[in-house]
């Protein structure tokens, strides 16, 4: 991982540039993971996912973000094509009984304290690796569904996997996220609720 951002609206992770890939899973093309990055609400006891499972919503939510191989070079060519991106998602929710685990997510969050404010950022941050942030996250077990990206211009580009088993943290290290990263520089409010709103289905 090359650097960790605080953007102002979320916390995102870069990858160094094509140090992984993506492919398999019924997927019809192989994709360059380029970033991850979260979406949470206000503490742990407010939900910030952006998808619901039969109503239910989580404290946060991480989206590995991919790119089509082949447009690797050439991003805005990725905007005019139905499957440019694929984006995984996985549901974060609360292990009442730790604290400061798992181990991966602790490592994460301490550098949050180094971005507090808008365009501060990281770089080469180690001893994290996806593996571990995804934990014991049965990677067979998923929904699939062609959606949009959730932030402005929305573009309907993604090929969306979100897997049913959550990852399991910590209530104290997600409540840090919505309680020490800033939406600005100088600035005493924090990121919160930075979620897209659920979508109507359009027949899905």
């Amino acid at each position: 991982m090359s650097k960790i951002i605080n953007t102002g609206k979320t916390v995102k992770v870069m990858f160094k540039p094509k140090s992984l890939g993506l492919s398999g899973g019924s997927l019809s093309a192989d994709y360059l993971p380029l970033q991850f990055h979260l979406h949470w609400g206000n503490l742990s006891s407010v939900p910030g996912s952006e998808h619901a499972v039969d109503g239910q919503r989580y404290p946060m939510e991480m989206h590995i973000l991919s790119v089509k191989s082949i447009y690797s070079s050439n991003f805005s060519q990725a905007t005019k094509d139905s499957e440019g991106l694929a984006v995984l998602g996985f549901f974060i929710e609360v292990d009442d009984d730790t604290v400061d685990q798992p181990e991966s997510w602790r490592k994460l969050t301490s550098y949050l304290s180094k971005i507090t404010e808008k365009g501060q950022s990281v770089r080469n941050i180690s001893g994290i690796s996806l593996d571990d942030l995804i934990g014991g996250v049965d990677t067979t077990s998923y929904y699939r569904y062609l959606g949009s990206v959730t932030v402005p211009a929305c573009h309907e580009i993604v090929v969306w996997t979100v897997f049913k088993e959550p990852i399991k943290v910590s209530k104290n290290l997600i409540d840090q996220f919505s309680t020490t990263v800033r939406v600005g520089n100088n600035c005493s409010e924090f990121i919160t609720n930075n979620y897209r709103t659920l979508q109507p289905l359009n027949g899905r």
